[in-house]
């Protein structure tokens, strides 16, 4: 059975005014060409559904049943039409985005306070994680992109890289080394090495970039924690030293602690964008990822 959303309005223009001729002025066609749509409605239920003469027009008892489907069919096509229109005109939608959390508390909110000011009946749905959960959304479909500190090219993913971000050392203000000329290379390396270290987790990017960078030197690590609060909590108490990129240093703005770029070769920590190969992304979600783009941090548009 095929049966037409044309064939739908006709039979309920026709089941209204009870007459051809008013029936077919109500869908802008000529009386033929209405009857022919009723016609070909008949034959594809095959029944009867309106008894005519050349004086009265009416509903059989099958068009009667089949008028209560016909009005729950046209209100569920105008529904669906009208959410297409809402998601086209971004007035309607969901995005769904995973990060990390050192750009999600800092740089993120002012992106989606911009985008959830343009497009307010835009649901928003935030994941911040580290990078191999960021990844593992987009995989299985959780997340329509995410920010992470891996480059997910695989046949399944897609990565644009989106910037960079260097390394500071934080220690408190009154230590030696807020002030202390810092040497470079292995030298500096050896020099951190001379403290205790607040270190984050292993499973983090900034940890496994850090060990990168500073191998084969190891560090005297005091502890291991997850959170950068946590981090900037440890440091400021005295209990050792920490490194952390620079999109995390708003954690550590505080008169007695001290921040000071990180004069080491190949510690920059690259951001991608990452989205699924195979699936286009939503208008919504299309144009929260041109606003990633065009406000990423380090650009003259970052908010």
């Amino acid at each position: 059975m095929n049966i037409s959303t044309r064939q739908i309005d006709a039979f309920l223009a026709l089941a209204t005014q009870r007459s051809f001729t008013r029936a077919a002025a109500q869908c802008h066609l000529s009386q033929p060409a209405f009857s022919a749509l009723i016609r070909a409605l008949e034959d594809s239920v095959g029944l009867r559904l309106f008894d005519r003469s050349t004086r009265h027009v009416a509903l059989t008892a099958e068009g009667e049943n089949f008028h209560a489907a016909a009005l729950r069919i046209r209100a569920e096509v105008d529904a669906a039409l009208a959410a297409m229109r809402d998601a086209a005109t971004l007035r309607r939608g969901r995005v769904a985005l995973a990060l990390l959390p050192s750009l999600a508390a800092g740089w993120l909110p002012q992106v989606l306070a911009l985008f959830h000011a343009r497009h307010p009946g835009v649901e928003l749905d935030i994941a911040d994680v580290l990078s191999e959960p960021c990844i593992e959304r987009v995989a299985d479909g959780r997340a329509d992109f995410a920010l992470a500190a891996i480059r997910a090219d695989t046949p399944e993913l897609r990565a644009e890289a989106l910037c960079s971000d260097g390394f500071h050392l934080v220690c408190r203000a009154d230590h030696p080394l807020a002030a202390a000329a810092l040497p470079r290379g292995a030298a500096l390396a050896r020099t951190l090495a001379q403290w205790p270290f607040i270190h984050l987790a292993r499973h983090s990017s900034v940890r496994q970039y850090l060990e990168a960078a500073l191998h084969p030197q190891p560090m005297r690590t005091l502890m291991e924690v997850e959170q950068l609060a946590t981090v900037a909590g440890m440091v400021h108490a005295g209990l050792g030293i920490t490194v952390v990129p620079s999109f995390a240093l708003f954690h550590f703005q505080h008169p007695e602690l001290a921040t000071r770029p990180l004069p080491l070769a190949g510690l920059t920590r690259r951001i991608y964008l990452v989205r699924r190969r195979d699936r286009s992304l939503s208008a919504a979600a299309q144009a929260l990822y041109d606003l990633v783009l065009q406000a990423r941090p380090g650009t003259p548009d970052a908010i």
